[in-house]
């Protein structure tokens, strides 16, 4: 019986609990800090991996089948224009030479008798003693008496041609690379691998590649009516070493290709730089770093953005404090900062901390706004 009376009572009270509880669990609105955006200047910097090359890479082979005599260099060598590098056994060739000499000067005789045989028969027939028709083969004669001098002074020119390429010279100045053949070996025109390979590094190119996507918004960046007056008008770029260093030598972007690679949708540059002290080789690796500098651009912290399957976008405040969900179109960043191509303008007021439990339409109070994203260093 006393069960029964408190039974009832239990339950009101419950409910009463129940309902102040529920009453009370109306999460707060969440105060958030906002900021509103405006334009300013963007400096953005992206690398890019790059393979180097000097400005001269010349494979040096010889012109002339022969044995090798002699090697005039050493690997890793700096040479100049014009120097000896190798000697191929030139005996054969100066025998060659010699004889077409002697077939020359045998030449050169009987073109001398052709043309005593026709200064002697002239006369004859001008005189009707002889008739014409000898004058005529006389004639036919010396001329196949020149044609055979001509021919006789060409061979001896291909084989002083042939004695000059027995010895081979540097076409350009550089460097020495690697020499895998030695004296004594047979060397011709048809190997495979060359005798060497002559690099002048005076300046070294930087080869890189760049996205559609990326070379699309370098294009944009870019001031000048033609592609050649907005390369002019880029920064000076810098190279990051292999080992993590930066090359104490600024370079430009002088080179872009005439088409996309195919296959992996990219596009090729080639960036110049100085190499006084030689430190930079062919074949070295590195970094290309390609500065842009920005003006009237919107910046928006990454911190204020969230990304999602391969989309980024940001909280902004609308009407009555709900916030709206707005994808954004990036076209680079700035430090701790995305450059917003599309998606929010000058004005607008977005979220920029605590986004990531928000949700569309929900409201917020704003805790305080916040000036525009202040331009990054070195603008």
């Amino acid at each position: 019986m006393i069960m029964a009376c408190l039974l009832p009572a239990a339950l009101s009270s419950c409910g009463s609990k129940a309902g102040a509880e529920a009453a009370g669990m109306q999460a707060p609105v969440p105060e958030l800090p906002v900021m509103t955006l405006d334009t300013t200047s963007a400096l953005t910097v992206s690398d890019y991996s790059a393979l180097l090359e000097g400005k001269v890479n010349v494979d040096i082979r010889p012109q002339v089948d022969g044995y090798l005599d002699k090697i005039f260099v050493d690997e890793g060598s700096y040479v100049k224009a014009g120097q000896p590098l190798f000697q191929v056994n030139e005996q054969p060739f100066r025998e060659q030479l010699n004889r077409d000499i002697a077939s020359l000067h045998a030449m050169e005789s009987a073109l001398n008798a052709a043309q005593l045989e026709v200064d002697k028969v002239k006369p004859l027939v001008d005189a009707k003693v002889m008739a014409e028709m000898q004058l005529k083969t006389a004639l036919a004669t010396l001329q196949t008496a020149k044609a055979n001098v001509e021919q006789a002074k060409a061979a001896v020119a291909a084989a002083r041609i042939n004695v000059g390429f027995a010895l081979v010279k540097a076409p350009v100045s550089g460097y020495i690379g690697r020499i895998p053949k030695r004296v004594g070996n047979l060397v011709g025109k048809t190997d495979a691998m060359p005798l060497t390979t002559l690099s002048d590094i005076s300046e070294v190119y930087a080869y890189f590649s760049m996205s559609e996507n990326d070379f699309m918004n370098f294009s944009k960046g870019a001031s000048g009516a033609t592609l050649q007056q907005q390369l002019k008008q880029l920064r000076p770029v810098t190279l990051i070493l292999s080992n993590g260093e930066t090359y104490n030598q600024k370079g430009r972007i002088e080179m872009v290709d005439g088409q996309f690679n195919k296959t992996t949708a990219a596009i090729s540059l080639r960036a110049t730089f100085p190499n006084p002290a030689s430190l930079l080789r062919s074949g070295n690796t590195g970094k290309v770093r390609v500065e842009q500098l920005f003006n009237g651009v919107i910046e928006v912290p990454q911190a204020a953005t969230l990304e999602m399957q391969d989309k980024v976008f940001v909280y902004q405040l609308g009407d009555s404090n709900k916030v709206q969900r707005r994808i954004l179109q990036l076209a680079g960043r700035s430090q701790d900062n995305f450059i917003v191509r599309e998606g929010v303008q000058r004005g607008d007021k977005i979220v920029t901390a605590g986004i990531e439990t928000l949700m569309e339409g929900a409201v917020v109070k704003p805790a305080g706004s916040k000036d525009s994203v202040a331009p990054a260093a070195g603008k």
